[in-house]
């Protein structure tokens, strides 16, 4: 067989395997549509991370910023929802890593209010539930950040345990380790003085 045909033959291969440029790009979400799937959940996750609203809204404004940067590069992503996480945690480590944060963390020492989950509870079971509340919320700000991110994105955003060792860099044994000591740090935090 010439070179020539050899050469044809793996064109349309290629051209079968990438398939049209423009039929790709047609398949593709829009960024409205990208930004109205996720923009809740990174809110929801970079508050977790970061634990201040302001913050976390300039990172999630900052990520989708980088998602119109990253729409118009060749060869997009696979999976728009494992990236956007993955920068999202890691704008949420750029951010806590900055000299700023940790000023701030000392002079601040603030908790989120939220509601109690019990409609009428009487002063005694709100009184142990804010000090509860206190403590496991001081606790899961102590936890490293390779914890925090772990147990964020497989409690509170319920992923499985091998989609967050794969956005996280990590094996899965790894996840499942960072995991138990934070569940377990979260439970003694929990149980307080009592126990």
């Amino acid at each position: 067989m010439s070179t020539r045909r050899r050469r044809i033959r793996q064109s349309r291969r290629l051209d079968v395997l990438i398939g049209d440029a423009p039929t790709i790009a047609a398949r593709s979400p829009t960024y409205e549509e990208l930004f109205e799937r996720h923009a809740g959940r990174l809110h929801r996750l970079c508050g977790l991370l970061l634990a201040d609203r302001d913050e976390s809204r300039e990172v999630v404004q900052d990520v989708f910023l980088k998602l119109h940067q990253a729409r118009r590069q060749p060869g997009p992503p696979c999976d728009w929802a494992a990236w956007l996480t993955r920068v999202a945690v890691n704008a949420c480590r750029d951010r806590r890593r900055a000299g700023w944060w940790w000023r701030f963390r000392r002079q601040s020492d603030r908790v989120e209010d939220v509601t109690l989950t019990s409609k009428e509870p009487t002063p005694e079971e709100a009184a142990i539930s804010k000090e509860t509340w206190h403590r496991i919320w001081a606790a899961f700000r102590g936890l490293s950040d390779r914890q925090r991110d772990v147990f964020v994105l497989r409690h509170l955003e319920g992923w499985p345990t091998d989609a967050v060792a794969s956005t996280l860099g990590l094996t899965p044994g790894s996840v499942k380790r960072h995991l138990f000591r934070a569940i377990r740090h979260l439970r003694t935090a929990a149980v307080g003085d009592s126990a």
